[in-house]
């Protein structure tokens, strides 16, 4: 079973890791030209975090899917729901760093924190333990997704055909 452990532990990465190679260009350049609150936590600590909330997130789900014997039909929505949470925390990045567009990322992030509050609450029966593995997540999500909204609201998207 050690093997299914680390296999959940590890798909959180992967997206990721991929959302960070495909955009990893634009924090030097794009996103440090942003406005940001003076509150925000330093670029080098968002590594160590994601990499935190990702290991735990993706035991969490192993321990779900353990205690309802795999993927059956009683793990539909428990691990459905955490699987398109994971969808949405992926897609963030490339919104966000990737494509620039603030507005959909924030509307992503905040459907995010709904699926997140979801999981959790069809957890909460099945493994109160996984349940609390997604705590740290949510107070996360609390300050990322404030901080994409003041991102959002003091960097205003140039309109395509609006002239100066």
């Amino acid at each position: 079973m050690w093997a299914h452990a680390v296999g959940f532990s590890t798909l959180p990465h992967i997206g990721g890791f991929l959302g960070w190679l495909l955009t990893r260009k634009e924090v030097p350049t794009w996103f440090e030209s942003l406005k940001k609150p003076s509150w925000r936590p330093p670029n080098k600590m968002f590594p160590v975090v994601w990499t935190t909330l990702y290991t735990g997130m993706g035991y969490a789900s192993y321990l779900v899917w353990n205690d309802l014997g795999g993927f059956n039909s009683k793990a539909v929505i428990p691990l459905g729901l955490y699987g398109a949470q994971l969808a949405l925390n992926w897609a963030w990045t490339p919104l966000f760093f990737g494509a620039h567009k603030l507005k959909l990322a924030l509307v992503d992030i905040l459907c995010l924190y709904g699926l997140v509050l979801g999981t959790m609450y069809s957890w909460y029966p099945i493994n109160k333990t996984a349940t609390m593995l997604m705590v740290p997540y949510l107070a996360w999500l609390t300050l990322a997704s404030s901080l994409t909204f003041c991102i959002w609201r003091d960097n205003p998207e140039e309109e395509k055909g609006k002239s100066d």
